[in-house]
């Protein structure tokens, strides 16, 4: 019989086994979704530090997807595939896991620089040296976090490429799907990114989950390497860059945070006492000591906004509260929106009403005011319940944790009305809070409202912000409200502003006028201060007529607020 053999031309092409491309599809959904964690995380702390959430936010997805597609042009210049991929993970590793930590030190570094200057050649405090290239290397350390997203994006940018590059090497024949599947196994991975993000990610510290992301980067090196290790230049050394870069990962996971946040703390001229993440902000309190018997100030900040101060919040809330619910008829049922510390909530149970709702998003907040945590300070926990009275936990409080577009939907299904409402929001800095600034949320809540009830909602301030201040007024003209408008100056703020409506009867200034005194006494709010505060100088409303009201959809409050602070450069806004 004779014998044939096979030559190397008429051999069967050899295929990408189904154990090597699973695992090739796995790791670059892992990977899609740790890049996508990132763009997250970058956005996340930028906002939370320096106070511009939204623009932090489309900025930095649009410089990622921008540098992310250089990245991919760039993966050509790689060489080896294999080895390219292993030193790629290693690298992304490394910069996600100290991308905020390195952020937080050069701005707090930044912050402190000019005391540091100012004490080593013995300047007073009124001559910082916070202009110059001071001031500009303060500026620029804020774009930081988009240097970093420049950056990561460029490698997540790479990992497409060479995944592709992989697969395609392992097979002896073209793959006709090469690019369509690799492109399916990243879209499905940033999904499952996304959904990690919000579902635990956001409750967890974020230097921490920095640190838990980036060892995803590592563990897809080690799985590379254990597979190709034949395929690998130097795998040795590389096997053990990754074992370096474990240890540096389990000593960010244990110590960053609490590095992260002490560099944080430097940003504040005062000392702050105690931080914590929400689910949905950055929560920072901050104590000053005054001396001579005197009480230390508290100060909250939120995202690194000023919430309040407790040496001059009282005034804030008085005003907020008090013309309220001294033009509304009863003060049986009132309904807070915002005002989870629950300083307003003080003010209003000293009307002594029957129920009192109040509905806040952030269930956090809440307890932390309500039932301040074990890890708190005790003279932080004790001065925060002295400051809202223990109103949380008042019985006749009712407490709502949800998104208050929504959660207003719920309350009209049960058709209960309310004497009074108060609007206690943030201001309109972003656009998910434009819409509870909208003709049809203040529409929903006419519909809560008996009919010779008043509502007052926090207006920004007339000062600083003037289009914005009346944009609210207009806004709750256009849903049906007679609104006059009133302000007053909160020092840790500045001149600030409320609008009061009603929806039948008399407005509410004319309601206030036919008072003898308050019903209510009041350490600092008189009749006299109340009657005082509808009035403006004679020319602030000449360009009202301009100025439009905030239709549901339009943008048009928060593109005001936007460019009225803009023009204030320097100010603390919150």
């Amino acid at each position: 019989m004779q014998e044939t053999s096979l030559t190397p031309s008429a051999a069967k092409p050899s295929r990408l086994g189904w154990f090597d491309d699973v695992l090739l599809l796995g790791i670059m959904a892992v990977l899609a979704g740790c890049g996508l964690i990132y763009e997250y995380l970058l956005s996340h702390y930028a906002g939370r530090i320096l106070g511009a959430l939204e623009a932090a936010i489309y900025t930095m997805i649009g410089l990622m997807i921008v540098s992310m597609g250089l990245g991919a042009f760039a993966a050509r210049k790689i060489r080896d595939a294999f080895t390219g991929f292993v030193i790629l993970e290693l690298t992304v590793a490394l910069c996600g896991s100290l991308a905020i930590l390195i952020t937080a030190a050069v701005i707090g570094f930044g912050q402190q620089l000019p005391l540091m200057i100012a004490n080593t050649l013995g300047l007073p405090p009124d001559q910082l040296p916070e202009g110059g290239m001071i001031g500009s290397l303060q500026k620029l350390s804020e774009y930081l976090p988009y240097v970093w997203g420049v950056l990561l994006g460029l490698m997540i940018g790479m990992e497409i490429p060479l995944i592709a590059r992989v697969r395609q090497s392992l097979s002896d024949e073209h793959l006709l799907h090469n690019a369509g599947t690799i492109y399916g196994a990243d879209y499905i991975g940033a999904g499952i990114g996304a959904a990690i993000w919000v579902g635990f990610m956001l409750a967890i510290d974020i230097q921490l989950a920095a640190a838990l992301t980036a060892s995803f980067n590592l563990l897809a090196g080690f799985v590379f390497i254990w597979r190709f290790w034949p395929k690998i230049r130097r795998p040795k050394l590389l096997l053990t860059g990754h074992f370096i870069v474990t240890g540096i990962l389990l000593v960010l996971a244990i110590h960053g945070p609490r590095w992260e946040q002490e560099f944080n703390n430097l940003l504040y001229k005062d000392k702050v006492v105690y931080a914590k993440a929400t689910r949905f902000q950055q929560l920072t309190f901050t104590e000053r000591l005054r001396g001579n018997g005197l009480p230390p100030v508290y100060a909250l900040y939120i995202n690194g906004r000023l919430q309040f101060s407790s040496i001059d919040e009282h005034i804030y809330h008085a005003f907020l509260v008090h013309p309220t619910l001294a033009a509304s008829a009863r003060h049986n049922k009132v309904l807070i929106i915002g005002g989870g510390d629950g300083l307003g909530l003080k003010q209003v149970l000293r009307w002594k009403p029957e129920q009192v709702t109040l509905l806040d998003l952030d269930v956090g907040l809440v307890q932390l005011f309500k039932s301040p945590d074990t890890d708190m300070p005790e003279r932080l926990s004790r001065a925060m319940l002295t400051l809202n009275g223990n109103a949380l936990n008042d019985p006749r409080v009712t407490v709502i944790n949800d998104d208050a577009f929504n959660g207003v939907d719920k309350l009209i299904a049960t058709g209960v009305k309310y004497d009074a409402i108060i609007v206690d929001l943030p201001d309109p800095s972003h656009p998910d809070l434009n819409k509870l600034y909208s003709d049809y949320f203040y529409r929903k809540l006419k519909e809560l409202m008996s009919s010779d009830g008043a509502l007052t909602v926090q207006s920004t301030s007339p000062y600083h912000a003037p289009k914005a201040f009346i944009s609210v007024a207009k806004t709750l003209a256009l849903a049906g409200f007679d609104v006059k408008q009133y302000h007053h100056n909160v020092p840790s703020f500045g001149e600030w502003g409320w609008s009061i409506a009603t929806a039948s009867g008399l407005d509410a200034q004319h309601r206030l006028a036919k008072l003898i005194e308050l019903p209510i006494k009041d350490d600092w709010l008189t009749l006299g201060l109340v009657d005082g505060a509808f009035e403006f100088p004679a020319n602030f409303y000449k360009d009202a007529a301009k100025i439009k009201p905030n239709e549901l959809g339009s943008l048009q409050l928060y593109h005001y607020h936007l460019q009225d602070w803009s023009e204030n450069q320097g100010l603390n806004l919150f």
